[in-house]
C-alpha cells in the first residue's frame, strides 16, 4: 500500500485541479499567460496521476473501474464486482 502521505497529495491536487479549472481555462483561451503562470502548479491537470482508489498502487490502474489490477482480481474472485467473471477455455 503506497504512503498515507502520496496519497493525501493526490487528493489534494485532484481539488486544486478542479477549483481552478474555469479560471484556467479562461486564461488559456486569452492568451495571459503572465496571470496562468502565477496560478498554482498543482492546479495543473497534468500534474495528476491516476492511483488505486482503495490501494494507492499507482502501476496496473485500470481506469473502467479506478482500482489497480491485483485488487481487481481479488474482487473479481470473490464476486465483489457485477458482471466481471473468471474466464476459462
Amino acid at each position: 500500500m503506497a504512503r498515507k502521505s502520496i496519497i493525501a497529495r493526490e487528493v489534494k491536487r485532484e481539488k486544486l485541479v478542479a477549483k481552478y479549472a474555469e479560471r484556467r481555462k479562461a486564461l488559456k483561451e486569452a492568451g495571459d499567460w503572465e496571470a496562468l503562470d502565477k496560478l498554482p502548479k498543482n492546479s495543473s491537470r497534468t500534474r495528476l496521476h491516476n492511483r488505486c482508489k482503495i490501494t494507492g498502487r499507482p502501476k496496473g490502474y485500470m481506469r473502467k473501474f479506478g482500482i489497480c489490477r491485483n485488487v481487481f482480481r481479488e474482487m473479481a474472485s470473490e464476486g465483489k464486482i457485477p458482471g466481471i467473471t473468471k474466464s476459462s477455455w
